[in-house]
């Protein structure tokens, strides 16, 4: 099952970080194969401050094109957002960003584990998985200079 953690330093505040990891219906101007993002439903946590957001994104790469549900918990007073896979390609998913206050700016840790249902998929998304995952993060990054810089 692949996996990937990656902890950066960003000359932005933890609180820009998040706010701009939190808003799900931007992505696809900015993050790679992001074709689609809609709001399924938004609901205050039950044990604290924030919010469950269930949200489709469609995935658009080359040939490939699917829709996949999640559920994004979204703990301000973490500074941490949790995803968590609910139907589509997968088998597994769950991501978990974190931001950090830090000298000059935030450390912003990614930390994501999935597996396809196909194995077919799966094979083929090994190959390019880290490069994928850095190409995501790099996105976010690009993202913030746009909106802070």
């Amino acid at each position: 099952m692949p996996s990937h953690h990656e902890t950066r330093k960003l000359p932005y505040s933890a609180k820009q970080m998040y706010d701009l990891v939190a808003d799900v219906e931007s992505y696809p101007k900015f993050l790679p194969w992001t074709a689609a993002a809609r709001i399924r439903s938004r609901d205050p946590r039950p044990d604290g401050p924030g919010e469950i957001v269930v949200a489709d994104l469609i995935i658009s790469f080359k040939v490939f094109r699917e829709r996949f549900g999640s559920r994004v918990t979204l703990r301000p007073d973490d500074m941490a957002i949790d995803t968590e896979y609910l139907e589509g390609p997968f088998r597994h998913m769950v991501s978990k960003w974190q931001f950090r206050e830090a000298e000059k700016g935030c450390e912003v840790v990614f930390d994501v584990d999935f597996e396809f249902r196909s194995r077919i998929l799966g094979s083929a998304a090994s190959m390019f998985f880290n490069d994928a995952m850095q190409r995501i993060v790099r996105a976010f990054e690009r993202r913030a200079a746009v909106l802070y810089g």
